[in-house]
């Protein structure tokens, strides 16, 4: 019998009304960046790729604000009066086939995608995992405003959300609490649910007061100033066979490309272009010839690793530009087939894609007709 994948369903807590923030209106639905703030938060869970639905915990009075705010196909749920309530009423409300739920606050809308992954991956191992930052500044008692001790902070961790769990462990654990909690890993603890220690981020604050929006407005800006750019380059020999693989396409030619792969040359630079955008090695790192299991593997892959991990980043393509320096075969009457297959593999439009051919004019090892070589640059774009 085989294991299912498991169902993650994420709970976006959004049912509170936000008053130390100020506004004419709670604060999730205020706007951050010119969309509102809750929009952006669901936003992140709703396209990461491993969590199969979202639902949104409401206040009874924001329905109005809530059908403007949020896309279509977000669940919404009428919290209640306190979090506690409100969490076991997103609970009880999740889809029958969820098996883990990941509880966030509304008012976290920087949480990134790879923090998401971090604690989705720590689930493997336990029945709840939540991120934390540790604490680097000294603690002081106080009475009033004079300070009367120093608190030790070894072992001392700022919590932050996505909190997540096993489903069924932390419904029982909400329905078995009394009284009010901090959060979710409260309740847990004191069910006895064992809880794992992920690395949470600095960027990932909770918008409490009206200077928060201010620190998560220039948040944005850095990310959309953080733009990429790659160079790949690829050789590959000629060899026996009747044709070659350039860019996920059969081309007849006389011979054939030789490599530990498929050796698809243009594949190859684009994808290192990626892996150097990302400042994560090149090919041979994470695919190592000396390992068996690549022998002859098909490029799509190694690309379908690097545009992954890229997401997995918080980033899109922006374009590819690829350049096929060869003599033959005759690369233009199968550049639109290329450029096609490309962006398929890489899930962006074509128009994202440019694949030409130069010739080295006879000179060197592909004017010999001796190989293909292929250079490429990426652009990454925050998504």
């Amino acid at each position: 019998m085989q294991n299912r994948s498991p169902h993650i369903a994420a709970l976006i807590v959004a049912a509170g009304r936000g008053t130390r923030a100020g506004g004419p209106i709670p604060k999730q639905y205020q706007s951050l960046g010119g969309m509102p703030l809750l929009a952006r938060t669901v936003g992140v869970f709703a396209t990461h790729e491993k969590v199969a639905s979202v639902s949104v915990v409401i206040g009874a009075e924001d329905e109005a604000l809530a059908e403007a705010a949020l896309p279509g196909g977000v669940a919404r749920v009428v919290g209640a009066e306190s979090r506690a309530g409100s969490v076991a009423a997103g609970l009880a409300a999740l889809p029958e086939e969820a098996s883990h739920v990941l509880i966030h606050d509304g008012a976290r809308p920087l949480v990134s995608k790879a923090l998401i992954s971090r604690v989705i991956q720590a689930l493997e191992d336990a029945d709840g995992a939540a991120p934390a930052l540790a604490v680097t500044d000294a603690l002081w008692r106080a009475e009033g405003a004079r300070v009367t001790g120093v608190q030790p902070r070894d072992g001392l961790w700022r919590a932050q959300t996505p909190q997540g769990f096993a489903l069924a462990p932390i419904r029982a654990a909400h329905e078995a609490f009394q009284g009010e909690a901090a959060d979710d890993v409260e309740v847990a603890l004191v069910a006895g649910i064992e809880v794992a220690l992920v690395a949470g981020e600095e960027r990932n604050l909770k918008v409490t007061h009206p200077e928060d929006f201010a620190r998560a407005e220039r948040f944005l800006k850095e990310d959309q100033m953080d733009i990429r750019v790659g160079n790949g380059f690829d050789v590959h020999r000629f060899g026996p066979g009747d044709h070659v693989v350039l860019c996920g396409v059969q081309v007849p030619h006389g011979r054939g490309l030789q490599g530990h792969s498929d050796a698809d040359v243009g594949m190859h630079a684009v994808t290192d272009a990626i892996y150097g955008a990302l400042a994560e090695g090149d090919i041979g790192q994470h695919f190592p010839p000396s390992d068996p299991q690549w022998k002859g593997a098909a490029s799509e892959i190694f690309l379908n690793h690097a545009v992954g991990l890229a997401g997995e980043r918080g980033f899109a393509l922006g374009n590819v530009d690829l350049t096929l320096i060869c003599e033959r075969p005759k690369i233009g009457p199968q550049a639109q087939a290329m450029r096609g297959e490309m962006a398929r593999i890489m899930g962006c439009d074509m128009g994202r894609v440019s694949v030409k051919a130069t010739t080295s004019e006879r000179l060197g090892f592909t004017g010999r007709e001796e190989g293909i070589a292929a250079m490429a640059t990426v652009v990454l774009v925050p998504k």
